[in-house]
């Protein structure tokens, strides 16, 4: 597919990853259907765009009748047949490799013969998603980081059937969108989490064994390492249910005891202190 054929992205998910892909694809002149399962989650998808977006203008970034346009760019919808006329979708739902399959096997249906399919996981193999599709050479994994509208980097991450067409298009596709893509190979954690999550995790151990508080070890990693943010700091940004999860997913897949994820994290989570989300994490956000 040429990238002038594109005209219509879908995004299915309105969480803070699909909000922020929808923003981005939407400001880049897209018209966008974004597709969750309650009207709420959409308002709220739609709330937090407008409110990045007037950051923008605030800072002088966009003008009032570009925030305006790219608003008008964005339609909603409860329903996966809303992407069938869609070029591109990208799927950007939470982890769980069971509700992924039902996404997919529905779009597989709903979308026409061509039509590009993107997944944003970050630890899910993109060849088991592909999968579950009847077009494992147009699928293709899509890894924006957090937060999208401000961070460069795709992870773009190629299945064993990808299609070197499909990798071209949404190359040119991830340029487009102002970010700078990357390819690699499908292997658990892909690179992104594969070195970033065995660090935190690191950390994780570091302070299970007293070796120092979260406060020196952030501030080590900050001050000797040129880190903008610690990884104990990036871990409850993240959450540290979601670190959980892609380190279980490392160790399932390499069987590699490197990947153990640390007791006090799995502590941590079985008692809620999630980090930011949840006010709290190694720090305390209820202040």
């Amino acid at each position: 597919m040429e990238l002038s054929s594109i005209k219509k992205i879908a995004v299915i998910g309105g969480g803070t990853m699909g909000n922020g892909i929808a923003h981005v694809c939407a400001q880049s002149g897209y018209q966008v259907v974004l597709i969750d399962v309650e009207q709420s989650f959409l308002d709220r998808a739609f709330k937090t765009i407008t409110k990045n977006l007037d950051r923008m203008l605030k800072k002088d970034r966009i003008t009032e009748d570009e925030k305006n346009v790219t608003l008008g760019r964005i339609s909603t919808a409860l329903t996966l047949d809303a992407a069938v006329d869609a070029q591109v979708v990208i799927e950007a739902i939470y982890e769980n490799c069971d509700a992924k399959r039902e996404i997919w096997e529905k779009l597989d249906k709903v979308c026409k013969p061509g039509t590009l399919f993107a997944s944003n996981t970050s630890t899910i193999p993109i060849t088991e998603l592909a999968a579950f599709t009847e077009r494992p050479a147009d699928f293709i994994g899509m890894h924006f980081m957090n937060p999208v509208p401000v961070m460069k980097l795709i992870e773009i991450i190629r299945g064993l059937e990808t299609s070197d067409e499909t990798s071209a298009a949404i190359t040119a596709l991830s340029e487009k969108l102002g970010k700078t893509p990357i390819e690699v190979n499908d292997y658990p954690g892909f690179i992104a989490n594969r070195i970033l999550m065995p660090m935190i995790n690191e950390a994780v151990y570091a302070v299970m064994e007293g070796v120092a508080t979260p406060e020196a070890i952030d501030g080590i990693m900050k001050l000797g390492m040129a880190h903008p943010m610690g990884p104990l700091q990036l871990a409850d940004f993240i959450g540290l249910d979601i670190c959980l999860s892609i380190m279980e997913v490392l160790y399932e897949g390499f069987a590699d005891s490197k990947y153990r994820p640390c007791p006090l994290l799995k502590k941590m989570v079985a008692a809620g202190r999630l980090g930011r989300k949840s006010g709290q994490g190694f720090y305390d956000y209820k202040k």
